[in-house]
């Protein structure tokens, strides 16, 4: 029973609008109805509001709901992180792929020491071998023609064993090799293949380029005329320079009295012997092709120097901290005698 100026079961005062016998036994309420000569006003409440009604306990903090929104940010970012990285822009399976890791990933974090080495040297081998099969590719025709020599040529021709035909192709394929290795078809490892394909068609347009020079040179020269001068095929600062000195020098003689560029000059002289010989008896377009192959394929070199080095200088960096945390093991003892 509440109290007769009105305080209700929730500690609330009374007012006039406040049903004052809401707390009565209905007997009681409707005997105080009929026999009171005061009338009073039954009031229906409103309903209770829900959050008002919700338990102390079950409410979240302060902390709890930031945590809860980050948690809801953080998983809206992983998701559109996913959506871009699934073939799915909608965000589809994003549960997977916010926790997907490539396998060349996987494998590369797995990997030794000497297996990272092992990549970089079969990596080098392989461009090497794939500026033979460019060369190849290039020189299709030249091949085709010592094949059908030998299939259906002239019988001079098959008895000389097609000598101008080889010497076609065995020249084209020099030089294609060249005009590859000139363009940096050695530089990088993890090159697109659309890159590959363009530097090929390139290296064929240039090599096609030099065989019309050649011919309207000796048209020229056979019909008496001044030859003309074209344009360099590796148009840059160093070969320009290079060819311009080349001109002025035999093409032939002793290979030590054969110069070299200047940025050649400092190698050992072991290597600059065999780099004469390269260049010796070249004509000055092909002396400047192959001083220019010659560049890059040093350039190539040392970035392969470069990657084994950086293999052997976190090899180093992890024994030495294997061996601060007391972890040293037999083969870290066994290389620090050796001075690996």
């Amino acid at each position: 029973m509440g109290w007769l100026w009105g305080t209700g079961k929730d500690g609330s005062s009374g007012s006039s609008s406040a049903d004052l016998l809401k707390d009565l036994d209905p007997s009681l309420r409707e005997f105080l109805e009929k026999e009171s000569p005061v009338k009073y006003k039954t009031v229906e409440a409103p309903p209770p509001d829900p959050a008002s009604t919700t338990p102390l306990q079950s409410r979240p903090s302060y902390s709890e709901a930031s945590t809860q929104t980050s948690e809801t940010s953080s998983a809206d970012a992983a998701t559109s992180i996913a959506a871009s990285k699934s073939a799915y822009p909608d965000g589809r399976y994003a549960h997977l792929w916010s926790t997907y890791t490539p396998l060349s990933d996987i494998e590369s974090a797995s990997k030794t020491d000497q297996e990272k080495l092992l990549d970089v040297l079969n990596g080098f081998k392989e461009r090497k071998a794939q500026i033979g099969r460019a060369a190849l590719e290039n020189c299709a025709e030249e091949q085709w023609a010592v094949s059908e020599c030998y299939r259906s040529g002239k019988i001079t021709d098959r008895l000389r064993l097609c000598h101008a035909e080889n010497q076609s192709f065995e020249r084209c394929y020099n030089m294609q090799a060249r005009f590859l290795k000139a363009l940096g078809y050695l530089s990088t490892y993890d090159r697109p293949p659309e890159v590959d394909e363009q530097i090929q068609m390139h290296a064929d347009t240039l090599y096609h380029r030099m065989l019309d020079q050649e011919r309207l040179a000796k048209e020229a020269k056979d019909a008496g005329l001044p030859i003309p001068t074209f344009p360099s095929l590796m148009p840059s600062a160093k070969s320009t320079g290079a060819a311009a000195s080349a001109k002025t020098l035999p093409a032939t003689g002793p290979a030590s009295e054969v110069p070299l560029p200047q940025d050649l000059e400092e190698l050992k002289p072991r290597v600059k012997a065999q780099l004469r010989e390269r260049l010796k008896g070249l004509s000055p377009e092909e002396r400047e092709i192959e001083e220019k192959a010659m560049a890059m394929e040093i350039a190539a070199g040392e970035t392969v120097g470069k990657q084994i080095g950086k293999i052997y200088e976190e090899t180093g960096k992890a024994k030495q901290l294997r061996k601060d945390q007391g972890k040293e093991t037999f083969g870290d003892k066994i290389s620090s005698l050796f001075g690996w």
